[in-house]
């Protein structure tokens, strides 16, 4: 396994690599402010992440990724176009032992931020990868989560839990409770049925939340209570739509036979997206497609999503990226610009570079 010392310096030559393709170096400091991590994930990232308390500054967090920090920068001081590349230690905590999930090591990484062709962008920083990576034969998967969040906005459902599915498509598990929930699969919970039938009406209000508070809440629950369900046809689309997995080639095909009407734009997309692939000379037959890629990894993708993987299953990606419009327009305060980019994981490359 690369010691330290060879996973920075193979750090070191990545980064080379992505400066030869044009981008500029940044250096995001390894103390992070919570503050932003906190407001884009919740609570969650705490179970992730390595959190201390500074006198002066507050809550801060060791780096876990290079791609907010460095969109920070971009939306505070940087001009239009950019390409970024940076390298360095993130830090990530693990809820198990073993050496394949490192809770300290290297990334370099390659980020663009450019109007003019979301699609052509996409495409080069996978062309880039993928030309990074050739000597290794991984494993190459996309992906784009604009195709289950296209589905979710043409359920026909109310808003609200349009909203809630769309919150948790990054939790596969909490999603598919709330699809069969509000399908009528599985029966409204105990204490939310009490609450709803005026069981609990003489009870105190207790908790921090205001009476006017509560009563919107309860409001809202009522009215999600007497919304009709969503049709099982639906469910059952959006259930093939998730286990969609075949060659990239093939996608826009299999896509177009599930038959569900809202994503069609995001089909038209994503052969955008593979023409363009195609035109930097990847091989499309040779690459996987799953619609669901992309849902276990850092919440702010939003579109295009890519991995490259080596054989052994029990490693992380050694490479994996993709495109994140909307976490420009959340740290941007309104502003947006669209935005791709990608990691490797350094010492994992060096790794597999010594078996070859």
């Amino acid at each position: 396994m690369a010691d330290k010392a060879q996973a920075r310096a193979q750090a070191g030559r990545l980064l080379e690599q992505f400066l030869k393709a044009g981008a500029v170096e940044v250096t995001p400091d390894i103390l992070q402010p919570a503050e932003a991590l906190l407001d884009l994930y919740g609570e969650d990232i705490r179970a992730r992440a390595y959190v201390t308390a500074d006198p002066l500054r507050g809550e801060m967090m060791l780096r876990p990724d290079f791609t907010v920090p460095v969109v920070q920068e971009h939306m505070a001081n940087g001009a239009e176009p950019a390409r970024y590349a940076y390298a360095g230690e993130v830090f990530r905590r693990q809820d198990h032992r073993g050496a394949a999930r490192a809770n300290e090591y290297f990334q370099a990484g390659f980020e663009i931020f450019d109007r003019a062709d979301p699609d052509a962008a996409d495409a080069e920083v996978f062309a880039l990868f993928s030309d990074m990576l050739a000597k290794l034969n991984l494993s190459a998967t996309i992906g784009d989560m604009g195709l289950l969040r296209a589905a979710v906005d043409g359920l026909d459902t109310m808003p609200e839990r349009k909203a809630a599915l769309a919150r948790h498509i990054w939790r596969p598990k909490r999603f598919q409770h709330l699809l069969a929930r509000y399908s009528g699969q599985v029966e409204v919970p105990k204490a939310r049925a009490d609450l709803l039938s005026g069981q609990r009406s003489g009870a105190p209000w207790i908790g921090l939340r205001s009476r006017e508070e509560m009563e919107a809440r309860i409001a809202t629950l009522a009215a999600d209570a007497a919304a009709a369900p969503i049709p099982t046809d639906a469910v059952a689309a959006m259930g093939k739509l998730a286990e969609l997995r075949c060659a990239a080639d093939q996608a826009p095909a299999a896509l177009r036979a599930l038959g569900i009407q809202a994503i069609e734009p995001a089909i038209a997309r994503l052969e955008k997206r593979l023409d363009a692939l195609a035109t930097r000379g990847i091989d499309l037959a040779a690459i996987n497609f799953d619609a669901s890629h992309g849902r276990s990894t850092m919440e702010y993708y939003d579109g295009f999503v890519f991995t490259f993987t080596a054989a052994d299953p029990a490693l992380p990606p050694v490479a994996s990226g993709g495109r994140y419009d909307a976490l420009t327009r959340q740290l941007g305060q309104g502003r947006e610009i669209p935005a791709v980019g990608g990691v490797i994981r350094a010492g994992l490359m060096a790794d597999l570079e010594a078996q070859a």
